[in-house]
């Protein structure tokens, strides 16, 4: 099963909050969950706002950081490059359900992904992206 993972979700498995188990429990099938720069990105700014809030230290959120990467390349995500398509399908999808649901460029991006690379699941627990992955025909079930 292809799993198409937003940074929300990434960003649980690394770092204790309240998704945390949620992401354990969805994990231990072992899924190929794809990871894209776009990810590894958003993953990095994630954590270091964890430090500007005080929610945790730099040493936390070194520690944060290398484990997410060692997830990486031990396999537990799988690298993929972004899709060509990518900025075409986002911006389809920002014409098509900007007004309505309220999508923001990175929701956009985080679906057109899943939609390029034919995910056969979207994971997140950001309730914006999950109505537009939902919109376009994704499924967002664990």
């Amino acid at each position: 099963m292809s799993v198409y993972a937003d940074s929300s979700f990434l960003v649980s498995s690394c770092i204790r909050d309240t998704h945390s188990a949620e992401v354990a429990l969805r994990m231990g099938p072992r899924p190929s969950v794809w990871v894209t720069p776009l990810n590894r990105a958003e993953v990095a700014a994630a954590i270091q706002r964890y430090v500007f809030r005080g929610a945790i230290s730099d040493a936390e959120a070194h520690l944060a950081w290398a484990g997410f990467e060692q997830d990486r390349k031990n396999g537990v995500w799988t690298a993929i490059d972004l899709p060509e398509e990518l900025w075409e399908s986002c911006i389809r999808l920002s014409h098509r359900f900007g007004a309505v649901l309220g999508v923001r460029t990175l929701d956009s991006l985080h679906v057109a992904c899943a939609l390029e690379l034919r995910a056969k699941k979207f994971w997140t627990f950001d309730e914006r992206q999950e109505r537009l992955a939902q919109a376009v025909g994704l499924d967002t079930a664990p």
